[in-house]
């Protein structure tokens, strides 16, 4: 298998947008635009935009855990669903579905956010926030053939947007990262795991094809609430 697991979860022309969004970010740090946004998320400009890098960079990387037993595979596909096209990875002599984890939609996240329920203390907003997320997206997501579990690319930016400012004014931007991205990998990837087997898809990435856009989108959305929502500067537990 090697190298044939890390592939890219969009199209190139997709793909490059997120880029550009990205970019984008960068240019209105510089202006110091959003400087004080991200000092409200709690963590500085560098490393939120080193957060952002390593979540689009990571997007590439999947991390194998176990091979599921399933029929024939497809293979070197673009798979269209909800106006997005992502990417079936082509493969070769491939033994089943193998079931990973992706670097940028899914460790990177689960660290960012077991940061800011420590450093913020949220342990019961959180919980609502990833539960009601969770539920809400479980609803939404679709088993794709060849592909593995896909969400609507702006449903989990549009749901964690409103649970947040519902759940704390001054949190709302930890929570929506929070929310979004823990919300959205355990409503779409992990509650459906039992589905991905019969989907034929050679690599089922948690986190990966399928939900990185609306999770990396997430990430975006609350850097920009943290400027535009919290009236102060969230107080740290520490």
């Amino acid at each position: 298998m090697g190298s044939q697991v890390h592939y890219l979860p969009l199209t190139p022309a997709l793909f490059s947008i997120l880029v550009f969004l990205f970019v984008g970010l960068i240019i209105l740090i510089q202006l110091r635009i959003l400087r004080y946004a991200y000092m409200k998320l709690g963590v500085g400009p560098g490393a939120a935009l080193l957060l952002l890098f390593g979540s689009l960079i990571g997007s590439y990387f999947n991390i194998p855990i176990t091979i599921l037993p399933g029929q024939l595979v497809r293979s070197g596909e673009v798979v269209d669903f909800f106006g997005m096209q992502y990417v079936v990875p082509l493969v070769q002599q491939w033994p089943g579905t193998v079931l990973a984890v992706n670097v940028g939609g899914a460790v990177i996240p689960t660290l960012m956010s077991t940061y800011l329920v420590l450093r913020y203390q949220l342990w019961v907003k959180a919980t609502i926030a990833v539960a009601a997320i969770a539920v809400i997206i479980h609803a939404m997501a679709t088993p794709v053939h060849g592909l593995g579990i896909a969400v609507p690319v702006f449903a989990p930016v549009v749901v964690t947007a409103i649970l947040a400012f519902l759940l704390s004014r001054e949190y709302a931007a930890p929570l929506a990262y929070i929310g979004g991205s823990m919300g959205t990998l355990i409503g779409a990837d992990l509650s459906n795991l039992d589905k991905i087997s019969g989907l034929g898809a050679p690599v089922a990435s948690i986190g990966g094809a399928g939900t990185f856009d609306g999770i990396f989108l997430t990430g975006i959305l609350a850097v920009l609430l943290a400027g535009i929502v919290s009236p102060s500067r969230p107080k740290p537990a520490w």
